[in-house]
């Protein structure tokens, strides 16, 4: 009676839920999870290299790596699901490994031995498309699936990015200092915690901690959340634009 108590607990364990149990230190939940998601894994890793990826392969290797990682960062609360976050961070940790590779290695393709081509890693990708091209081509499709994911977060704050277009600040100091402003927010645990639990900015608590009017934090207030979202996350290319705005 007892164990079959048990298993319909366990039938009605969300996948979220299974993961924080793994954050509190569950192992082998987190044995359990990875090995049942290995086919997801394999896929994940596969539509990158562009060809069947096998558990005995490095690709594979990392696409294991990376869904640790992602379930060690997942949060529930930035309004995605872990599959979703999982897929991102596996597919930029493969990415980065084949650039690595290909980086490392001078190839050289025989034409008098076609099946060089096949032992050397990334061969067959860089040999359809040129590096550049292959970079290009995977760099636009993350930043695509880092918009989308961004927007879905963005709703449930109730903000949309037609919002932050009119709400941007029109001068690059202006920028900075909110920017900076969702710097200070994002290194603090309690006001982060605030922002993401309460999906508001804690404006009262973050006066006290910058060098900036409660009136300009309150005209700025779509932006900084925003900001403050980027920097509270795993991405990458809009780390970027915020870099470029404080280079500025």
């Amino acid at each position: 009676m007892l164990s079959l108590l048990f298993l319909t607990k366990k039938k009605k364990r969300t996948l979220e839920e299974t993961v924080l149990l793994i954050q509190q230190g569950n192992r082998e939940l987190l044995d359990q999870l990875i090995d049942s998601y290995k086919p997801f894994i394999a896929k994940t890793v596969s539509s990158v290299c562009r060809r069947y990826i096998y558990e005995s392969d490095d690709e594979f290797s990392i696409g294991l790596i990376a869904f640790n990682e992602a379930i060690e960062k997942y949060l529930p609360e930035r309004g995605s699901s872990l599959l979703s976050f999982s897929e991102v961070i596996i597919k930029r940790r493969v990415i980065d490994y084949i650039r690595k590779q290909t980086k490392n290695q001078h190839i050289s393709i025989d034409i008098t031995n076609p099946q060089q081509e096949e032992e050397s890693p990334g061969t067959v990708i860089v040999n359809e498309l040129s590096l550049d091209e292959y970079h290009k081509k995977n760099d636009d499709q993350l930043r695509k699936e880092e918009i989308i994911h961004f927007q879905k977060i963005l709703t449930t704050f109730d903000l949309s990015f037609s919002d932050l277009v009119e709400n941007s600040p029109k001068h690059a100091d202006a920028r900075k200092s909110a920017i900076l402003t969702a710097q200070t927010l994002v290194a603090n645990q309690e006001l982060k915690e605030f922002l993401l639990e309460k999906r508001r900015l804690p404006i009262k608590q973050l006066e006290t901690k910058v060098n900036v009017s409660r009136k300009t934090i309150e005209r700025n207030r779509k932006y900084i959340i925003a900001i403050a979202l980027i920097l509270s996350s795993d991405y990458v290319y809009m780390k970027d634009y915020i870099k470029g705005v404080l280079d500025v």
